[in-house]
C-alpha cells in the first residue's frame, strides 16, 4: 500500500475519525462476533478499547508492561485480506495505542510483531519495551530480551482482578474521541 501524504491522508484521517465518532458503536456491537484469536487474549475481559475494525486488548501474558494485542475483526488470516477501511482506521488506533502507554509508563521503544504463526487471524503483538524494571501494582515487569528481541513467553499471566486492573490503568490514558 502507498504511503499517503497531504491532503489525501488528512481526509482519510478524518473520515475514520468521524466513523468512530458518528455511533457506529451500537451496530458494531450487535453484528462483531470474535474469533477465535480474540478469544484466546481474553477477550471481553481484556478489551481496553474498541473500533470499527479493531480492537485494542491487554495480552494476558505480559511480556513487557503494558503489552497489548490489537486484532482486526474482520475473518481475514493474511495482512492483505483486511479491507481498505481498516487500512485506514489502523494509522488513528496506532496513535492512540502509543499515545496510551507513553503516558501510562514511557516506554524507550514500541515493537509490533505480527506473527499468526498459531492464531490465525489478522492480529499484532504490541510491546512497550524498557531498558529497566518496571513497576505497576507491586509487581515487577523485567524486558529480559531488551535491547534485542523480545521474550513473548517473559512476564506474568494476569487474570481476574489483576487484569482488570491493568485494563483499567491503560483505558485511564486512552484518547477520547
Amino acid at each position: 500500500m502507498a504511503r499517503l501524504t497531504g491532503t489525501r491522508a488528512h481526509e482519510n484521517m478524518k473520515r475514520a475519525q468521524r466513523a468512530i465518532k458518528s455511533g457506529n458503536k451500537q451496530r458494531m456491537t450487535a453484528t462483531f462476533e470474535p474469533n477465535e484469536t480474540l478469544l484466546k487474549f481474553g477477550y471481553p475481559a481484556s478489551l481496553i478499547r474498541e473500533y470499527e475494525h479493531w480492537v485494542v486488548l491487554l495480552r494476558p501474558k505480559q511480556a513487557t508492561l503494558g503489552a497489548l494485542v490489537l486484532a482486526c475483526k474482520e475473518e481475514a488470516q493474511a495482512f492483505s485480506q483486511i479491507s481498505h477501511g481498516a487500512f485506514i482506521e489502523q494509522e488513528i488506533v496506532v496513535r492512540d495505542i502509543e499515545q496510551a502507554l507513553s503516558q501510562f509508563h514511557p516506554y524507550d521503544k514500541i515493537n509490533y510483531l505480527m506473527l499468526m504463526m498459531v492464531d490465525l487471524e489478522v492480529h499484532t503483538h504490541v510491546l512497550p519495551r524498557y531498558g529497566a524494571l518496571q513497576v505497576f501494582a507491586g509487581e515487577s515487569f523485567e524486558d529480559p530480551g531488551w535491547p534485542a528481541v523480545p521474550d513473548l513467553a517473559a512476564g506474568p499471566l494476569l487474570e481476574n482482578d489483576a487484569l482488570q486492573e491493568l485494563v483499567d490503568a491503560i483505558k485511564a490514558h486512552w484518547p477520547q474521541r
